[in-house]
C-alpha cells in the first residue's frame, strides 16, 4: 500500500509539473507583437507590385520585372505582418520580397525556412537573405551553410553568430541610435564574424521597434523620428547594397 501511495503521489507531481511547464510555454508564445493593422494599411503596393501568399504562409511581394530577390526573417516575437510596409516599400523599388511565416512567431524554431524559396522564382538573378533582430540572427545562422546561393545579408538591429568573415558577401548591417534591445555588446562582440567590408550603418533617431509596424517594444529606447521614416531610410539603405 505504501509503494502504491508512493507511485500515486509521483504520478500526480509530474503530471501537475507537465502541466505548469505547458501552462508557461503556451502563455510565453502566445503573448507577441502584434502588426498595427491601420498603420500598415497605408502602405499599400504599387499596381505593378503583386502580392501573394504561398506555402507555409510566406507572403511575396512581386514586382514586375524583377531581377534581385530578398528572403526575410521577422523578429523574434513579432507577427509577421508588421514587416509588410518595409516590404512593400523595397517591392516599389523593384526588389521580390518573401516574408517568412515563422511557427510561434519565433524563427529559431524554423532556421530552414529559406529552403525551396528560390527555386519557385527562377527568374531572380540575385538573392539576399536577412532578418529583424532574432530574425536576423537565425538567417545569418542559415546563411552560414548557404554562402554559395546569395550575395548578400541584412542585419536590422541584429547580428551574426556565425562565422561570415571569410565569405564573399555583401553584408548591410542597420540599427537605430537610440535602440536599446539589441545587445550592443554582444553586436559589437559579434562583428568579427562579417566580412571585414561590411556596411554599418546607424540611423540617427531610430529605436529597435521601427524597422517593423507593431507598436512600442519593451525596454526599447523613445524614438525621435516616425516609423514611416526608419522605413524608408531603411529601405533606402537596403536599395543601395542589393542594387
Amino acid at each position: 500500500m505504501k509503494n502504491k501511495r508512493k507511485i500515486l503521489i509521483i504520478s500526480i507531481s509530474i503530471v501537475a509539473a507537465l502541466a505548469i511547464i505547458f501552462g508557461a510555454c503556451a502563455i510565453y508564445l502566445g503573448d507577441y507583437y502584434r502588426a498595427d493593422e491601420g498603420a500598415i494599411a497605408v502602405f499599400a503596393p504599387e499596381d505593378n507590385v503583386s502580392v501573394s501568399t504561398i506555402d507555409g504562409g510566406n507572403v511575396v511581394f512581386e514586382p514586375q520585372n524583377a531581377t534581385v530577390g530578398f528572403i526575410f526573417y521577422p523578429g523574434g516575437k513579432v507577427e509577421a505582418n508588421a514587416y509588410q510596409p518595409l516590404m512593400a516599400e523595397l517591392a516599389r523599388e523593384g526588389v521580390l520580397c518573401v516574408l517568412v511565416e515563422m511557427p510561434f512567431n519565433l524563427a529559431v524554431f524554423d532556421i530552414n525556412a529559406a529552403d525551396g524559396i528560390q527555386e519557385q522564382y527562377p527568374e531572380i538573378e540575385d538573392w539576399y537573405i536577412g532578418g529583424h533582430s532574432l530574425g536576423g540572427s537565425m538567417a545569418a545562422s542559415y546563411l552560414a551553410d548557404h554562402v554559395d546561393e546569395y550575395e548578400g545579408l541584412i542585419l536590422l538591429g541584429s547580428y551574426s553568430t556565425a562565422d561570415l568573415s571569410d565569405a564573399d558577401l555583401d553584408v548591410l548591417s542597420i540599427y537605430g541610435s537610440e535602440d536599446k534591445v539589441l545587445n550592443r555588446e554582444k553586436y559589437d562582440e559579434n562583428k568579427s564574424n562579417l566580412p571585414s567590408g561590411f556596411c554599418e550603418v546607424v540611423i540617427e533617431g531610430g529605436c529597435h521597434a521601427y524597422f517593423g509596424m507593431y507598436g512600442a517594444q519593451d525596454g526599447d529606447g523613445t524614438p525621435t523620428i516616425s516609423n514611416h521614416e526608419q522605413i524608408d531610410l531603411t529601405v533606402e539603405h537596403i536599395i543601395n547594397t542589393v542594387q
